[in-house]
């Protein structure tokens, strides 16, 4: 007889109606199980030839990493998608302009200690892990997320205490990669370590992992971020479509347990950028108690030209959004500045004229006001000289010499 052959194992399907509920309900299950190959996706969805092209070219651009709940939200016919097309990648991707930076926000120049960007005078960046639940296409930090160097115990170290030798600094952002991959214990322990300097009065946590991984907001981790308050979760929803059950659950857990969850989207052409789907975007988030923050033009980061929405384009969208709805709907449009320049807000111009004794402005529905200005101009504030007495000026508070640089 013959002897038997060692047969591949079938593929295991990630399909949500093929996975246990106690599975699919476990955070670690559906980091364990990223979708990472052309195959894997191939097995829950009709690949068009761009998607194939560009998975098959993915190891060269950036990599590719879907949780099986993300996957599960993707129309798995339909490749114009907005959730297929932020996590998988396109053979336009291929197409690299020579404007496209890999660094386009600058921040390898404001690098002062390891894992600090230090780019605005009284908050810093503070990047703790190099992994995410996602690897957006339109991601503008690629460089740094998904490779083979997380940052060690010995770089956190220097990082917080470079934060804690620089007194200027009042707010720090914990970034990545997702700093929600982390364990709790660690994480906790981390911003436990920043909540110990003096002069740091806010901590904010930049995290998609409502969107693409939302059992990972259970309530253990919300109690250990509640203890270091005041501390805010920045998420990043970009299509009403992420905006599922799950997803909002795990927001209002967040926020029930005090802390306050805004929003970050980025305007991605042929993802978002028409007039009903922020309208509902920003609905929706409203309805779940998370607040508009800001609304990104895209960054010129290498191979994502084809995602990006012309300035005009994106002007005249916004002006079809302000008026329109609640102003607690309305995030603030800004481009991040290439090369570092930091966070410009732009919009429709709704001065028309400026005279010395009144302005002409332009409202919502296009009509045109005058404002009458007032006589006496002097702003000064009298009681500043009472209520901060022996204070130093805000643009005095340096406390080192290893202050960020001048941008």
């Amino acid at each position: 007889m013959l002897p038997v052959l060692d047969q591949p194992a079938p593929a295991r399907s990630l399909a949500r109606a093929d996975v246990a509920d106690r599975d699919w309900s476990s955070w670690r299950w559906q980091l364990r199980n990223m979708i990472t190959s052309g195959d894997e996706l191939a097995r829950v969805l009709d690949l068009a030839p761009a998607e194939r092209d560009g998975l098959a070219a993915s190891a060269h651009l950036f990599r590719v990493g879907i949780t099986p709940y993300y996957a599960s939200l993707m129309d798995p016919a339909d490749p114009s998608c907005p959730v297929r097309m932020q996590a998988i990648p396109r053979a336009a991707e291929l197409d690299i302009r020579d404007e496209e930076l890999r660094d386009p926000l600058g921040e390898d120049h404001h690098h002062p200690a390891p894992c600090v960007i230090h780019k605005y005078p009284d908050r810093a960046l503070f990047l703790v892990v190099d992994r995410c639940a996602i690897y957006c296409r339109h991601c503008n930090r690629r460089r740094l997320v998904g490779g083979d160097a997380p940052p060690s115990a010995s770089d956190v170290d220097a990082g917080l205490a470079y934060l804690a030798r620089t007194p200027r600094i009042r707010d720090v952002l914990i970034s990545g990669g997702d700093p929600l991959l982390m364990t709790t214990e660690k994480l906790a322990g981390i911003v436990g370590r920043i909540r110990a300097i003096p002069h740091i009065e806010t901590i904010r946590i930049g995290t998609r992992i409502p969107v693409v991984c939302p059992m990972r907001i259970d309530d253990e981790l919300c109690r250990a971020l509640r203890a270091h308050a005041p501390l805010f979760i920045n998420t990043h929803f970009n299509h009403a479509k992420e905006l599922t059950p799950e997803a909002r659950a795990a927001c209002e857990r967040l926020i029930d347990h005090g802390i306050p969850v805004g929003n970050q989207t980025v305007l991605l052409r042929g993802i978002n950028s028409s007039t009903r789907s922020l309208r509902a975007l920003f609905r929706g988030l409203l309805r779940a108690r998370v607040r508009p923050y800001y609304l990104f033009q895209g960054d010129t980061v290498i191979g994502t030209d084809h995602l990006r929405t012309p300035v005009d384009a994106a002007i005249e969208l916004y002006g079809s959004l302000r008026g329109w709805m609640s102003g607690m709907c309305i995030p603030h449009l800004v481009i991040d500045a290439p090369g570092g320049g930091g966070k410009l807000p732009i919009g429709p111009d709704y001065i028309v004229e400026r005279h010395p004794d009144r302005v002409v402005v332009r409202t919502y529905r296009g009509e045109l006001v005058d404002y009458p200005e007032p006589r006496e101009r002097d702003c000064t504030v009298p009681y500043d000289r009472v209520y901060f007495a022996g204070q130093p000026a805000d643009d005095d508070r340096e406390g080192s010499a290893e202050a960020a640089p001048p941008l």
